[in-house]
């Protein structure tokens, strides 16, 4: 079941959907902005067996130190036994993820959908009656 999300900065939203916290990265992840997420982002997945979904498919600009803020959150994640799951499709942060390695330690999906396993509605067999 989704709930409705929080903003609980300019830059990040927080919200449940099917048993995830999902936090929504937006606009510029930058220094500035990731001073603002971090209460925030240790609050969520210092929880014991946090299942996160960081999704970034909000986010404009994305530098190192928003690499630090993925990294952080998968270390406090798996330190307390939790999952944790990357959305992102913008080109030139997945080349980021790529080249720091940080794609092989937290493998990016393009799809909220796909990270939470959600399948569309089957179709029931027409006879043709």
């Amino acid at each position: 079941m989704r709930q409705e999300s929080a903003s609980l900065t300019r830059h990040l939203r927080v919200r449940r959907d099917r048993g995830h916290t999902v936090l929504e990265f937006l606009g510029e992840i930058d220094i500035a902005s990731a001073d603002e997420i971090v209460p925030h982002l240790d609050r969520e997945t210092g929880r014991p067996g946090a299942r996160i979904v960081l999704d970034l498919g909000g986010v404009e600009f994305f530098d190192c130190s928003g690499l630090r803020l993925l990294y952080r959150a998968r270390r406090r994640v798996l330190d307390g036994g939790g999952q944790v799951h990357l959305v992102c499709v913008h080109p030139l942060t997945l080349r980021m993820l790529r080249i720091t390695g940080l794609a092989r330690l937290l493998p990016p999906r393009p799809t909220l959908t796909e990270v939470l396993g959600v399948s569309p509605p089957r179709q029931g067999r027409r006879t043709g009656r």
